[in-house]
């Protein structure tokens, strides 16, 4: 079957010469990616999104629109309990917002949220994969620590994975294996994207290689082909697994499960909120996987009638061309000892930037974020659970 064209792109880039096609759908590509490009030999370019909140200022109100048409695509007769799972780093704030959405509109069905993760929380089972083409290729699923929860999770029925965009299917493929061996009542996998590049028979030949049935769903379908250049010099690792001094990482906000939409107290809302003059801008800015209760605070502020974007660091090192306008880097906070970045935000921006973090500042580590708030002019917001916010 021949797939029908509507928008047609040859983006020549410093690493090589990206070409991509997209089908008709709902969301026209410049509303949704703009093309980077990055040092790293197996994949020198990136697409960047605008609805993700990660690599560019995106608005909470069209984050909620693209979070809830992906969730109206799961089909209706899904066998539940399903299970959610957004894939580190870029989705996590996709995951669980479709799984937010699709509580919202389907609340009798019963679901879980979990996602990936680049860090190992002690004493926690885990399913360790891999995502080939990363710059941090070792990715973990933990398994949810309360009985409740891990009872619901070995019961499940359906498979619902979230990624930002799909080529091979190969991640979805290891992961959907890992779990099955957990989980031998798995019945059916859907898998959500913002973008599948994967191809018109995917969905057929995913469900061959996992051995249940598979559905798609995503904002943008189409094509594309790479043919690499010269690559710059490799970028430094972006992933040191078990580094010396690593902080502790907690499950609260979705590493070890989540059975509810996330809240942020409404006392935080209200004290940001009187801060904020009208006509000032504001950036709520999370801090590498810890991308979804900064995108709740940021809905809560924009709610309340304030000019609000939302927008993650990232450890992803991206070259500074196409939609990657700035690059700020600081250290990093998980204490990996990687470098961490925050794309196309300059200082003076925003008239207020308050940087969410789910790791401590009483430790050594931190002076990455001190740093970046000190460039910035930020507000540093400690969450140490949902319910307890500095």
């Amino acid at each position: 079957m021949t797939t029908l064209v509507t928008d047609s792109r040859e983006i020549a880039m410093p690493t090589g010469v990206l070409r991509v096609d997209v089908a008709p759908g709902p969301f026209a590509l410049d509303a949704l990616l703009g093309f980077g490009a990055r040092a790293n030999a197996r994949r020198g370019f990136l697409f960047v999104s605008k609805v993700l909140g990660k690599h560019w200022p995106s608005r909470p109100a069209a984050m909620r629109a693209l979070h809830a048409a992906l969730a109206a695509q799961l089909p209706a007769d899904l066998p539940g309990p399903l299970v959610f799972v957004g894939l580190a780093e870029t989705a996590v704030g996709l995951g669980q917002g479709v799984f937010d959405a699709h509580l919202a509109g389907d609340g009798a069905q019963e679901a879980l949220f979990l996602h990936t993760t680049r860090y190992r929380m002690d004493g926690v089972p885990l399913i360790e994969f891999t995502e080939a083409h990363s710059h941090a290729p070792r990715q973990f699923l933990h398994l949810p620590v309360d009985a409740t929860l891990r009872e619901l999770f070995l019961r499940a029925r359906t498979l619902v994975l979230v990624d930002d965009e799909a080529s091979t299917g190969n991640t979805f493929r290891n992961l959907a294996a890992a779990c099955r061996a957990l989980n031998p009542a798995l019945a059916h996998v859907h898998v959500v994207t913002l973008a599948n590049f994967m191809g018109s028979g995917a969905a057929a030949e995913l469900g061959r290689d996992i051995g249940l049935p598979v559905t798609l769903g995503a904002a943008l379908q189409g094509s594309y082909a790479f043919e690499a250049g010269d690559a710059p010099p490799q970028a430094p690792p972006a992933q040191i697994v078990g580094a010396a001094g690593s902080l502790p990482v907690g499950g609260a906000f979705g590493r070890t499960g989540l059975a509810h939409r996330l809240t942020v107290p409404s006392s935080i809302v209200a004290a940001l909120a009187s801060s904020v003059q009208p006509g000032e801008s504001v950036l709520v800015l999370g801090t590498g996987e810890f991308m979804h209760a900064p995108f709740v605070l940021a809905c809560a502020l924009e709610d309340r009638g304030i000019d609000v974007a939302v927008q993650s660091t990232t450890r992803s090192p991206i070259l500074q061309w196409g939609a990657i306008g700035s690059r700020l880097a600081f250290a990093d906070n998980y204490g990996e000892g990687v470098a961490n970045y925050l794309y196309n935000v300059r200082p003076g921006q925003y008239a207020h930037v308050f940087i969410c973090h789910e790791t401590p500042l009483d430790n050594s580590q931190q002076d990455g974020l001190h740093a970046l708030a000190a460039q910035l002019g930020a507000r540093l917001i400690h969450f140490r659970s949902e319910h307890h916010v500095e």
